[in-house]
């Protein structure tokens, strides 16, 4: 009795194991991808990713179990909006807290060193540092047209957006034509003062490659979602953009 008690456990607990194994193995992977750019231009004024943009989406994918990756367009450290930084959140200032957190983003590779790699999400990180480094950056040009033809998930909230314009696929259409997106509006940037600073306006650039472009409440979520392309329109859409790719990935 004690022997078949003893054997039951066993299997019990080798099935629990099994299930764990294959539930980690079979975790998706998602890369977040950041700009290196630090300043707006040669205007001498601080830049980078916005936070939040980084952050909140990550801990959501943390709790559903899903591996995360970080890259940037040189590699290295990655630069941080100090405006973002000085926010009173809650998320930011874990993730600040936390000594693996911040070796992953002052040590990241460059999305160059990525080639051949496969993710089930691809997901571009905003900071108005990405309206000079993402839109036809080679690498990340060929990441993202790859990850969209292999049939993955592509995502991108705020500026991150740029990273979607400029690219061509193997049919020679830009990605966006006819597709429906948001992303940082022409209002938005023109309310903060940045309109006349930024190389191109985002809205307008998307529009030129035929997306159809949809803007909420300024600086309210709002997130688009066009089959396998999800975009969030703003820092207060970066939780909803998370959210919208853990549902692509079945989580």
């Amino acid at each position: 009795m004690i022997r078949k008690l003893f054997t039951a456990l066993s299997f019990a607990a080798a099935t629990m194991m099994a299930a764990s194994a294959s539930a980690a193995a079979a975790a998706p992977k998602v890369l977040m991808v950041m700009t290196s750019q630090s300043q707006l231009g040669s205007s001498g004024q601080p830049t980078g990713v916005w936070l939040s943009e980084l952050t909140h989406p990550l801990a959501l994918f943390k709790q559903a179990g899903v591996e995360v990756e970080f890259a940037s367009i040189r590699g290295g450290a990655i630069p941080l909006d100090p405006g973002s930084v000085a926010e009173k959140d809650a998320v930011n200032a874990a993730f600040l807290a936390d000594a693996q957190s911040k070796r992953k983003l002052e040590n990241t590779p460059s999305v160059a060193a990525l080639t051949g790699r496969k993710y089930d999400a691809v997901v571009l990180v905003g900071g108005h540092g990405t309206m000079w480094d993402f839109a036809g950056q080679p690498a990340l040009t060929k990441l993202v047209r790859d990850q969209w033809e292999r049939g993955g998930v592509l995502a991108a909230v705020c500026h991150g957006v740029a990273g979607l314009a400029d690219v061509r696929l193997a049919n020679g259409k830009w990605l966006l034509d006819g597709r429906s997106v948001t992303g940082f509006s022409n209002a938005e940037e023109a309310a903060i003062k940045l309109d006349k600073v930024v190389p191109y306006a985002l809205e307008t650039r998307l529009r030129e490659q035929g997306a159809r472009y949809a803007a909420g409440q300024d600086f309210a979520s709002h997130v688009v979602v066009d089959g396998r392309l999800v975009t969030g329109q703003n820092p207060a859409s970066a939780e909803a953009m998370a959210q919208a790719v853990l549902k692509q990935l079945g989580r």
